[in-house]
């Protein structure tokens, strides 16, 4: 059963974090406790397993970004931890992960490039394949962006 606490601490996570210097600040004053609280709150919940992860959602366009690309590259199996560690530590790259193949797809390793351009998005995907020496990759650009929302748990008017 989670404590009163426990709830308004999920019910201020539900919502986008201010990009400032002490984030938690601002929450803990939203939740009426102090930040060191609500931290141990949040420890709290993550150690029973209610949280999993914190994550972060770039909104590329706000920041400059208008082109992104899902590039799929065939990887030799073997080779999936060392090129995706050096594919993640691209600035333009904002997601790194690796996938069984399908049949008649034969790409493993996936990257979400982000570029002020189509251009650019393709230019650090040509980086990357020339760092690599990988030659077989496909780029899928982005046409609309569906909208992000978070999860939510609990509603305002429960509290």
């Amino acid at each position: 059963m989670l404590s009163d606490l426990e709830k308004k601490v999920i019910l201020a996570l539900q919502r986008d974090l201010d990009v400032i210097p002490c984030p938690f600040l601002e929450l803990a004053e939203q939740v009426g406790a102090p930040e060191e609280e609500l931290l141990a709150a949040i420890r709290g919940l993550k150690d029973k397993g209610y949280i999993r992860r914190f994550g972060a959602t770039l909104r590329h366009q706000k920041s400059g970004y208008a082109a992104n690309a899902l590039v799929a590259w065939a990887v030799a199996e073997e080779d999936i931890p060392r090129i995706g560690k050096k594919m993640a530590s691209y600035r333009e790259v904002s997601h790194c992960y690796a996938r069984r193949p399908a049949p008649s797809w034969p790409y493993n390793l996936y990257t979400m490039v982000h570029g002020r351009t189509r251009e650019d998005c393709v230019a650090t995907a040509a980086r990357m394949a020339a760092d690599t020496g990988l030659t077989q990759y496909e780029m899928l650009f982005s046409e609309t962006e569906l909208k992000k929302t978070t999860m939510r748990y609990f509603r305002e008017e429960e509290f």
